[in-house]
């Protein structure tokens, strides 16, 4: 049996999920496909990520019904955003950044992935030209100048104007349509976790480049117990991440306490500690024949900007918009063309310069140690960079 919807999203992700959205939103029918089953969906799992939205992200969730199914509890405002490089980097000062006085009083909001991921599911059960087909991939694709086929592991046939691939940095789907990618392999993993501590967090994030280690510190809504919780994100090298993954709970408190120099106290893990490998990733092509890319699968950013999704929610916006000035048909050639052409405008940039702060800022040699030190003190000294940094963290900008 073949179905047919205008568009099929390859990926039940939260920009595959916003997607949907936003092409129903465009009185389109969508077939999202998604691996996991119903059930992981609809309760997805911790997964350690906590995500920093800025305006723009959080009231577009807020403009498609999403927000609401994020527990008011969960939300923690960003007030400061504070870097600093050395091992004496507390004592050397850092660069900060602070919410302006005439505007907001955060910089943006976190909120973690998987309630993020609810809410969009939540949504999206609420709207009706959304079908979900969960619990099978896509097994086969094809696409030519007049229709996208795609072939389900039960060997369902589904067709539409257009497919959509938004599953992820290592997408399957890239690489079955032939497209090929940057990869910039920095040759260490992630640990991610959230710990609980005395000293206070001051709705403040800490980015340190340590010597040896790059360590983040993100502030965590309280939860009425005492103490103060905070999202760890360690890097180091592969075997360094899996002997701490490994350890106890009282030998991996003691290690982080000490490797973080009791800034916020002892601290004590308390949740499950995730893993990921750390690549960035940027997609030769946005977009083929009746094919389009969105989210990790088209630009998986470095996550010291912590502006992976919420790039990848412009993204799909960008598409939605292209498409719906165009001729009506989904798949439209110049639509996609255009969508490609202002979501690289977008993202390589951005994707250049974090890579290359990442780089400087992560490699020990004593002439990047200097440099690392008076670029900090440069930049907390001109206005108009501060200016232009918190105006990107915050992104007050409308719609695209």
């Amino acid at each position: 049996m073949t179905r047919s919807s205008e568009i099929i999203v390859a990926g039940g992700g939260p920009v595959g999920l916003a997607a949907a959205l936003s092409f129903a939103a465009d009185g389109r029918s969508v077939s999202i496909v998604e691996r996991m089953p119903p059930s992981a969906l609809a309760r997805p799992a911790f997964d350690g990520r906590e995500i920093a939205l800025t305006h723009h992200a959080s009231n577009w969730l807020r403009s498609f019904g999403a927000w609401d199914h994020i527990p008011a509890t969960a939300i923690s405002p960003l007030r400061t955003a504070r870097i600093e490089t050395g091992r004496d980097g507390m004592k050397a000062g850092g660069l900060l950044f602070h919410a302006p006085e005439n505007g907001p009083d955060a910089l943006g909001h976190l909120v973690a992935n998987h309630l993020i991921r609810r809410a969009l599911y939540e949504a999206v059960r609420q709207q009706p030209r959304i079908q979900l087909l969960s619990g099978q991939g896509i097994s086969t694709l094809h696409t030519n100048r007049q229709r996208a086929k795609v072939t389900l592991e039960s060997g369902a046939v589904l067709e539409s104007d257009l497919l959509v691939a938004a599953d992820g940095r290592f997408s399957r789907l890239r690489a079955m349509k032939g497209i090929g990618a940057i990869v910039h392999d920095f040759r260490r993993s992630i640990l991610v976790c959230r710990m609980r501590h005395p000293i206070a967090h001051d709705a403040t994030a800490l980015q340190w480049f340590d010597e040896g280690q790059t360590i983040a510190l993100l502030p965590v809504a309280p939860d009425g117990r005492p103490g103060d919780r905070s999202s760890l994100v360690l890097t180091l090298p592969p075997e360094e991440i899996a002997r701490l993954q490994a350890m106890d709970e009282d030998a991996f408190n003691a290690d982080i306490t000490e490797r973080t120099q009791g800034r916020v106290g002892p601290m004590t893990v308390e949740s499950a500690r995730c893993v990921y490998p750390l690549k960035a990733v940027y997609a030769h092509r946005f977009q083929a024949e009746r094919f389009a890319l969105l989210g990790d699968a088209a630009v998986g950013m470095h996550p010291i900007t912590a502006h992976g999704f919420n790039l990848g929610l412009k993204g799909q916006e960008t598409l939605a918009r292209m498409i719906d000035n165009g001729n009506g048909d989904a798949g439209d050639p110049a639509a996609l063309r255009g969508f490609e052409r202002r979501h690289r405008l977008a993202t390589a940039p951005l994707f250049a310069a974090t890579n290359g702060i990442a780089t400087v800022y992560t490699r020990d040699v004593a002439p990047l140690l200097a440099l690392r030190r008076a670029g900090l003190g440069v930049a907390q000294r001109l206005t108009p960079f501060h200016q232009f940094v918190t105006g990107l963290l915050m992104d007050r900008s409308g719609a695209v």
